[in-house]
């Protein structure tokens, strides 16, 4: 495969705002290629950021076929950058392209794509504390047609953002919403999917939990209302007795997360017990009223980790820990983003190193 080199006409100067948000500035570049039946994965090159040429007709603005991933790669502190389990979520973009219907991609191509364009793109990678240049890749339908079946073509494309941690407040506890009157998935759904009408389907929700002072919403399962699942767009878990980390299982309609697994393999290695289990939600708040909860946070590539400090659940407040930062918490993101950013030694084979020397925009790519 060859990926294209456009070069750039006008690029926009690089330059960094004191505080970089999540996911509101964008590089100059973007990498795309399209599919046909006919021709499978093709016409891959790295172009200029712009928008979208898409038919008014297209079946994503229809049928919302729809996948994407969130990668980061993280400044090192010599040169260059890496990658943090790349290798799992170019897994999980082809698993979530699989459930909605959709073509999946090589995973070395995958890679190999990422890699060079955040080579063309490394005067970007910000170095501010907490900071990283988060990778967006997306599949969407193109076929013109208000059909509802599996779309005949689609885009593929990855776009790139310096960000700041998620949550401005850093590890700052912020307060959860728990939603009863509605869910976000269900088993045998699309929740084990990265796809648009999982997200959409929660902004609602979301506003309205934030119209009452809070940040984001804990969903329950779909069937009977009880049992944890996901806060926002992350995973939970829970610290009992300030040694045990618990989170729930995967069912189905929890969306597999990366930085979820990877707390699940740390945490013993910390000194901390960790395991995977149906939690009731009113067992729970109990738990947390009676002081065996001693901490909660929620999981994800966005925020690394994120404490939840108080809980909001049919109008009364479960407040954890007296909504500070907990130990074992802090301990998990040390040393996770430790890792991430390149500070100790990887044990675990987690990361991925790249060079960002100076790249020849003119030239292609080739693979054979």
């Amino acid at each position: 495969m060859q990926i294209r080199i456009e070069p750039l006409t006008n690029p926009r100067p690089v330059e960094f705002p004191p505080e970089l948000g999540f996911g509101r500035y964008f590089t100059n570049r973007m990498f795309t290629q399209r599919y046909s039946p006919d021709d499978g994965w093709h016409d891959a090159a790295i172009v200029a950021y712009q928008p979208l040429a898409l038919d008014p007709a297209s079946h994503v603005l229809h049928c919302g076929q729809d996948v994407f991933e969130g990668i980061k790669a993280y400044p090192r502190p010599q040169s260059g950058a890496s990658f943090f389990r790349i290798d799992q979520n170019v897994a999980r973009f082809n698993h979530s392209a699989t459930r909605m219907g959709m073509p999946v991609i090589d995973p070395e191509l995958h890679i190999e794509a990422i890699e060079q364009l955040v080579r063309m793109e490394r005067d970007w990678i910000p170095n501010q504390p907490g900071s990283a240049l988060y990778i967006r890749p997306v599949m969407l339908a193109t076929e013109k047609t208000l059909e509802v079946r599996a779309s005949r073509t689609f885009m593929h494309f990855v776009i790139l953002s310096p960000v700041g941690p998620y949550f401005g407040s850093g590890l700052a506890p912020v307060p959860v919403f728990i939603s009863h009157d509605y869910v976000r998935a269900m088993r045998g759904g699309t929740g084990e999917a990265k796809t648009i009408a999982n997200y959409a389907g929660s902004i609602f929700v979301t506003e309205e939990a934030r119209a009452r002072g809070f940040q984001q919403v804990l969903w329950l399962d779909a069937v009977e209302r009880r049992y944890v699942e996901e806060v926002g767009g992350m995973n939970i878990a829970f610290v009992y007795d300030g040694k045990q980390v618990r989170t729930p299982a995967l069912s189905g309609s929890i969306l597999p997360g990366v930085t979820r697994e990877s707390i699940l393999q740390l945490a013993p290695d910390l000194g901390f017990e960790a395991t995977e289990d149906r939690i009731d939600v009113h067992e729970m708040l109990a738990d947390i009223e009676s002081g065996r909860i001693t901490e909660a946070f929620a999981m994800g590539t966005g925020a690394v980790i994120s404490l939840v400090g108080r809980f909001g659940y049919k109008e009364k407040e479960y407040v954890i820990n007296d909504n500070r930062t907990g130990p074992v918490a802090q301990r998990l993101f040390e040393a996770l983003t430790d890792i991430q950013y390149g500070r100790v030694a990887d044990p675990y084979g987690w990361t991925r190193n790249i060079s960002v020397d100076a790249v020849d925009s003119a030239q292609s790519v080739a693979r054979a």
